[in-house]
């Protein structure tokens, strides 16, 4: 998958987009057949469709994150919150800097969850000038839409939802076996205290047996039609 925009600034100026998406994925491990880089694979797709259906700018990834629960298999690389937030705050200062005052950020990766606190902040100083996409409920939609056969709890990691997305976007990144690494672990209540690790040895959580690149497109096109209410939030008029 290609993880940059080809926008020029003549684009920008030509189309004022007024909101900026920015993707925020990870670096971790997802088992044994799928890139460290899939959230952030993820991410893109989204931010992409996004791109494709409105006006908005699209920005180039952030790559690596908080991933700290994946800290125990080889490749996995974090950053701290801290230094998360600061490069986020900084992107959005700099949007504002040249007129764009609005940002989304798409996130790929569920451990980020200074993500909402940041998005919370941002928008106590400047209100409605920033949201978080997709929310829970969001994604709960989209699985809906595309009518997975596993939900968000049970198909936590490198499971049906994201090989889906990824058969769809970037599919010489599934290898054979990722469709044969099913793995159930419904009580995970200590997961922020043990990590990824106590819960699975190969690193999956979900099933990835009924990924489809036909759920991977619905679940595409219906995040693409959900981000609307985001637009509307924020007070963008949807074009």
């Amino acid at each position: 998958m290609d993880h940059y925009s080809s926008t020029t600034s003549a684009d920008v100026r030509q189309r004022q987009p007024p909101i900026a998406v920015l993707p925020i994925g990870s670096f971790e491990q997802h088992g044994d057949y799928l890139p460290l880089a899939t959230d952030t694979a993820v991410a893109v797709a989204i931010a992409r469709q996004l791109a494709t259906t409105y006006n908005v700018l699209e920005l180039p990834a952030i790559t690596i994150s908080c991933s700290h629960e994946h800290a125990g298999w080889p490749g996995t690389v974090s950053i701290s919150h801290i230094t998360l937030s600061s490069i986020i705050t900084d992107i959005a200062s700099s949007l504002v800097a040249q007129g764009i005052h609005r940002l989304a950020l798409v996130s790929g990766h569920g451990g980020n969850y200074v993500l909402s606190n940041i998005t919370q902040e941002t928008n106590a100083s400047r209100p409605a000038s920033m949201t978080l996409f997709p929310t829970h409920k969001d994604w709960e939609r989209a699985r809906e839409a595309a009518g997975l056969a596993s939900n968000a709890h049970d198909d936590m990691h490198a499971g049906e939802l994201e090989v889906s997305i990824l058969a769809a976007t970037w599919p010489d990144a599934v290898q054979p076996g990722a469709y044969t690494a099913d793995h159930t672990a419904t009580e995970r209540s200590m997961l922020l205290v043990h990590g990824m690790a106590a819960y699975t040895a190969s690193g999956v959580i979900g099933q990835p047996s009924a990924a489809t690149i036909a759920k991977g497109n619905v679940i595409l096109t219906s995040l693409t039609e959900l981000f609307a209410d985001h637009l509307a939030a924020l007070r963008i008029a949807r074009t």
